[in-house]
């Protein structure tokens, strides 16, 4: 079992940056990789970033050139650093896990961008 608290989400005006911290508890020693997915009002949940244990990147084409992800392992923590942010992101972000073939949600945290 892996459980996933996320934070950092709130109010930003366009152009702006957040940061969003996802903190993994549990059988961290199996996960394969963690990362980030959003789901606006009325659309489908995307992805926006994962990172495996290894170090690899993947990331939505929405969000290319503008959200970086990192993990601090120590910490047992993946970090989405979000800058020029548009109102098109705001959405509802889900931090997401998988560990030895099952996937762990966390509670999500909205992010609106706003002026």
């Amino acid at each position: 079992q892996v459980q996933l608290v996320e934070s950092g989400g709130g109010l930003v005006q366009p152009g702006g940056s957040l940061r969003l911290s996802c903190e993994a508890s549990g059988s961290i020693s199996s996960i394969n990789w963690m990362g980030w997915h959003r789901q606006a009002p009325g659309k489908e949940r995307e992805l926006v970033a994962r990172i495996t244990s290894g170090g690899s990147t993947r990331f939505g084409d929405p969000v290319k050139g503008r959200f970086t992800i990192s993990r601090d392992n120590a910490k047992n923590t993946v970090y989405l650093q979000m800058n020029s942010l548009k109102p098109e992101d705001t959405a509802v972000y889900y931090c997401r896990a998988i560990s030895n073939g099952y996937e762990y949600w966390g509670q999500g945290t909205q992010v609106t961008v706003s002026s």
